[in-house]
């Protein structure tokens, strides 16, 4: 691949640092993506970028850090991106479906291939805990590093060297796999699950206790599927109409159904 192309493409790859604890581990993230051509950096929930430590892991990556993006949460940070991927060294009921990194490496290539592709998120925890499964319900997908029984966490910034090397394997040396859909903002498809979310517990469908039980199941669904804009606008209409059914449409649309007259 041609090294401009390279460098367009690792420049779609957004690494999201969510409430990292130790500065000096940013600043080893920061030297990671500058080794491996990454320059995009987001802070959610805290870090230091000025510290000693910071700037001093970080050797020739300061620039990286000083053009480092902070937000508030997860979902403005990945607003804007089409795909969303989730690292976890942990198992359980919510993390069962887990990918190797060179696999993720690969369909993120193809997903920010192309002058009109939106970017992508690679998101990684706070070192002691890594990320919550209410963080992971911002992912369309997991990865996980495979490491030995006796010591299976790695060091956050080994992590994220770990991925990107992926990251830049993919772009530089393997042709991406042809992406054939341009995927659905982030924010659009967070606006999708706030309308399944409201719609499903209306209808008695999730759990008012613990919604987000299903909610996670239907999220893994449908971020191996990936989302067009113009699926999230379908299946919103689906939920709106499931809704409006639900409350009284019902009887609009059996007396019409006697009519003879379409509903639509």
């Amino acid at each position: 691949m041609p090294e401009s192309t390279v460098t367009e493409t690792l420049a779609k790859v957004r690494v999201v640092l969510v409430r990292p604890k130790g500065s000096g581990n940013i600043g080893s993230v920061a030297r990671a993506m500058k080794n491996t051509g990454l320059r995009e950096l987001a802070l959610v929930g805290g870090g230091r970028t000025e510290s000693l430590s910071a700037r001093s892991m970080a050797v020739h990556a300061r620039d990286i850090l000083d053009g480092a993006r902070r937000f508030g949460t997860i979902r403005e940070a990945v607003a804007d991106c089409g795909l969303v991927v989730g690292t976890t060294c942990r198992k359980g009921l919510y993390r069962d479906h887990v990918e190797l990194p060179r696999e993720m490496a690969r369909d993120m290539v193809a997903a920010v291939a192309g002058p009109d592709a939106p970017p992508a998120a690679l998101l990684f925890g706070p070192e002691d805990h890594g990320l919550s499964n209410a963080d992971l319900r911002h992912c369309q997908r997991l990865v996980t590093i495979p490491s030995h029984p006796e010591q299976p966490s790695l060091n956050l910034a080994q992590a994220v060297m770990v991925c990107l090397y992926e990251i830049y394997v993919a772009a530089t040396l393997g042709a991406p796999r042809e992406e054939r859909l341009k995927r659905a903002p982030a924010e659009a498809v967070e606006a999708l699950f706030d309308r399944m979310k409201d719609t499903l517990l209306k209808v008695g469908f999730l759990d008012p206790q613990n919604p987000e039980h299903i909610l996670l199941a239907l999220r893994r669904v449908l971020g191996r599927a990936g989302l067009e804009e113009r699926d999230v606008k379908i299946l919103s209409g689906l939920f709106r109409q499931v809704e409006w059914y639900a409350q009284g449409g019902w009887e609009v649309a059996e007396e019409k159904r006697w009519q003879g007259v379409k509903l639509r």
